[in-house]
């Protein structure tokens, strides 16, 4: 048989299934879609669940697909031996009603005699012990010896997880030859030996589990098969392990160059070797598909992944950051596969450099830090322990992940106390619990609205034609001076989608109305409508007037279409990495959060902030449509990552430059957003920034707001608006010039009044001694005079304290002093509390600060008590 690369196999077997009728699909993001159960995808089926179970339509009742996976269980064994890795890819053929078992084994048996050309000698399969449909297939029409087949009993052959829709299986084997078993006659498919490896297992759904145990069978019979293209490429080109595959093997050459080692020479470097090549594979996929490192979830899975291979280049001996050159080989090896990889290289590339430099610039101190715990660890019960307290410390202050932490403890021989440390991660967890409670009263919503409107019937939202309309009311609630009411329908829009409610008037002919200061819409899609009455009742059933308020409405529009051509601006100047990460739309202001790993330039921000006018000057159309999901997505429409979505969506294009799909309210054209203007640019987490920027009348005002302070500014220093800045320059560089003089002076003058306390000492015992207050002079200034006594008197201890907006404090002690008993740092310690303040040192130098400068005399008394202790 031809040994074929990892691509052509993939290629091979989508082609085979694409000319059985199948619609072949791409591979759905690692990042599961609406599927709260899991943190990654895991096997090929996962995002295919909704199919199986019936919750969603399949665009096909045939499908098959090459499905990127990531197991994280593994991940502690990557590397250690050449058998484990945390990314895979899994090929699989599904039916969903359509065929059933005589295809699915006729063409499994095709692809691998016909296409893939293996020799049917060294093919065997394993059925469950009863079925003898999928038995009698292999022997009687594709025509396998018995001897060929064995039947597995459920722990082999059957798949099933508690009750539903479960079924027997079939599994494909390849003979890898005699030398690899176990020189038992019945060696076998399923035996523990190395000789058969299983490559392909074919699922057959015929049954629906119950409670009591018992097995219907299905109306719609399903297939599922699942073959993992690594384990496939190893067989189809004679290798041991996937290592050997050869686009990880151009990875793993990859990193051997850059460590400047030889693959198979030293173990221990081998297994670095392998768990840099698997970690850097799954983190490119990691971050093509929108991951970002962070300390929780899926997020905490890449952090770890990227400091663990950053953290073995350094064994290896790798000076500063690699993992780059890595991962252009790896985007160079499966980039055809998957063409995102190309698109988002520069993307790809940035995330993994920045968290590599920022491991990198805090793993030296917490390796120092872990070092120096680890030269003085204790033993707990004759164990060497590692404290719960102190792996916190390095978790918490260092930013080491605990797994690398009981990873270097296990290199030592060391014990981790895994109960303390959680005992001081939910501290933390309480702490935080309790700073947010205090912030609760301040929530516009209670969240009770879910119970209190649980079974009223969905609202009708007519906002989007009209702003005003008549309504019926369903159900009212009362909390003090607020009230809620739930309407048959309604014009006002409900918070979300970043989205801020509409504000308003509900009235009534007979004598209500009641000023809404906000709208929310529940999970059974009640519109929830919250305010305060101004006059008059209402009840159930009543007619009402809905009266969207028009100017906050339309400042809303301006902001929320400003957002949409605001992102079309960002990925123009920043790159197509921008994605949104979160927004805020209100009348008064707007605020954007993407994604983006270095703050923005003033430049960069001026060129986003003109193209975005450019865009509302040139007014474009924006216009909005309803379709399919799978329509808008095919049309380009830009969904927002980890947003749900229905089967219908709104699709707001802008201009023909932006697609998105929005279920807010926006303008006509985009001339209406009148101004647009960025007032700031920050950080908010890592590898998310935030902008805060005004449309409208609001950006009007925040402008003219800015010419009169700057007409202030110019009247204060008298000059125009075009010379302020070489006029405040001028200032600033004068300023800095007469500090300077001041600073020279007071030094000249401490010098003399060094002079002067310096030739008065007291003498205890042979020591001479000076407590003093030296006024006006910075540290660095006590510090010198220090230097000055100490050279002066070979036996001498000072002690000197300037006031003024905070306390300074010095001390100091020669040789001699020491050894009679004195220790600059304790006086220091003790008296700086007096003052408010803390510090300390060595015996010999030691400095503090303080804050109140009222205690400096009592702060001098303690300092000569504390000297006169020791010297008498």
């Amino acid at each position: 048989m031809e040994k074929l690369s990892l691509n052509i196999l993939r290629k091979k077997f989508l082609e085979f299934f694409k000319s059985k009728n199948h619609l072949i699909i791409p591979s759905f993001s690692l990042v599961p879609d609406n599927d709260p159960s899991i943190l990654l995808i895991n096997a090929g089926m996962t995002p295919l669940k909704p199919y199986f179970t019936g919750a969603k339509k399949p665009p096909s009742s045939r499908m098959a697909t090459c499905q990127k996976c990531l197991r994280t269980l593994d991940i502690d064994s990557v590397g250690i031996t050449d058998r484990h890795g945390s990314y895979f890819e899994m090929l699989g053929n599904f039916s969903f009603g359509d065929y059933f078992k005589k295809e699915a084994i006729a063409w499994a048996w095709e692809f691998f005699t016909d296409v893939l050309d293996i020799p049917e000698e060294l093919l065997s399969v394993t059925v469950y012990l009863d079925d003898d449909e999928a038995y009698d297939i292999w022997t009687k029409e594709v025509g396998l010896a018995e001897s060929k087949v064995s039947r597995l009993g459920k722990e082999d052959n059957f798949w099933e997880h508690g009750t539903g829709p479960c079924g027997p299986s079939s599994e494909i084997f390849f003979d890898r030859g005699v030398e690899r078993g176990c020189n038992d006659s019945n060696c076998a498919p399923g035996c523990e030996c190395d000789r058969f490896i299983e490559i392909w297992n074919l699922v057959f759904t015929q049954f629906d589990r119950q409670k009591n145990g018992e097995y219907l069978p299905l109306e719609m019979k399903n297939i599922d098969t699942g073959m993992g293209l690594e384990r496939l490429a190893c067989v189809m080109q004679g290798v041991d392990n996937l290592f050997e595959v050869d686009t990880f093997r151009s990875t793993l050459d990859k990193t051997c160059e850059l460590a400047d080692v030889e693959y198979k020479s030293d173990p221990k470097k081998d297994m670095s070797v392998r768990l840099i090549t698997d970690h850097v594979r799954s983190t490119v996929m990691l971050v093509s598909d929108g991951v970002i490192p962070s300390n929780e979830g899926r997020g905490y899975v890449l952090r770890r992944l990227l400091r663990r291979a950053a953290r073995h280049g350094k064994l290896l001996g790798i000076e500063g950051t690699f993992m780059t050159d890595i991962v252009k080989d790896v985007i160079k090896e499966s980039g055809g596969a998957y063409p995102e990889l190309v698109s988002r290289q520069e993307y790809i590339e940035k995330v993994i450099k920045i968290e590599e430099e920022r491991f990198q610039s805090t793993v030296e101190k917490g390796l120092v830090r872990l070092s120096d715990k680890i030269s003085s660890i204790s033993k707990v019960d004759g164990k060497l322990t590692l404290k719960g307290e102190d792996i916190f410390e390095l978790h918490d202050t260092f930013g080491f992940p605990y797994e690398l932490t009981a990873e270097i403890a296990a290199e030592n021989n060391i014990v981790m106390d895994e109960v303390g440390f959680k005992v001081e991660m939910k501290k933390q967890k309480e702490a935080a619990r309790n700073a947010r409670t205090a912030d609760e009263g301040s929530q516009a919503w209670g969240g009770d609205e879910e119970d209190i409107f649980e079974g009223v019937a969905p609202s009708v939202f007519t906002g989007y034609e009209r702003l005003n309309d008549t309504a019926v009311v369903l159900k009212i609630a009362e909390a003090g001076d607020i009230v809620e009411i739930a309407l048959d329908k309604t014009t006002f829009y409900a918070e979300s989608g970043g989205q801020v409610g509409d504000v308003g008037y509900i009235s009534s002919e007979d004598g209500f109305k009641m000023h809404v200061t906000g709208c929310i819409k529940t999970h059974t899609g009640v519109y929830v409508h919250k305010g305060k009455v101004v006059y008059g009742t209402i009840s159930k059933g009543e007619k009402v007037v809905c009266e969207v308020d028009e100017i906050a409405r339309k400042a809303t529009e301006r902001n929320h279409t400003a957002t949409h051509i605001l992102q079309y601006a960002l990925q123009k100047v920043l790159g197509k990495h921008v994605a949104q990460a979160g927004s805020h739309v209100a009348p008064d202001r707007m605020r954007f959060d993407f994604n983006h790993f270095t703050a923005m330039t003033n430049d960069e921000v001026r060129q986003v902030e003109n193209l975005v006018n450019k865009k509302i000057l040139e007014d474009a159309s924006v216009q909005v449509e309803v379709m399919e999901i799978n329509q808008a997505r095919e049309k380009g429409a830009t969904a927002l990552f980890g947003e749900k979505y229905g089967d219908k969506v709104r699709v707001v294009s802008t201009g023909g430059f932006s697609m998105e799909l929005c279920g807010g309210t926006h303008l006509d054209h985009t001339s209406s957003a009148g101004l647009f203007v960025i007032v700031s640019e920050g950080g908010v987490a890592a590898g998310v920034r935030r902008i805060e920027a005004l449309t409208g009348a609001a950006a009007l005002e925040y402008l003219q707001d800015k010419k009169e302070k700057l007409s202030k500014i110019t009247g204060y220093i008298k000059t125009t608006d075009s010379d302020a800045p070489a006029r405040v320059d001028r200032l600033l560089k004068e300023l800095k010039s007469a500090k300077k003089e001041i600073d020279n002076l007071k030094k000249k003058a401490a010098a003399g009044s060094a002079a002067s306390v310096l030739d008065n000492p007291e003498e205890i015992n042979g020591t001479k001694v000076i407590v003093t207050e030296i006024q006006g002079s910075d540290m660095n200034t006590l510090r010198s005079m220090c230097d000055s006594a100490r050279e002066k008197y070979d036996d001498c201890v000072v002690f000197l304290v300037s006031g003024g907006d905070k306390v300074s404090l010095a001390a100091a002690a020669t040789k001699k002093a020491v050894e009679k008993g004195i220790h600059a740092g304790r006086i220091i310690g003790q008296v700086a509390k007096i003052t408010g303040g803390g510090g300390g040192g060595r015996p010999d130098m030691a400095q503090a600060g303080g804050k109140d400068s009222s205690r400096i005399n009592e702060a001098l008394e303690k300092a000569g008590a504390l000297i006169r202790e020791v010297l008498i």
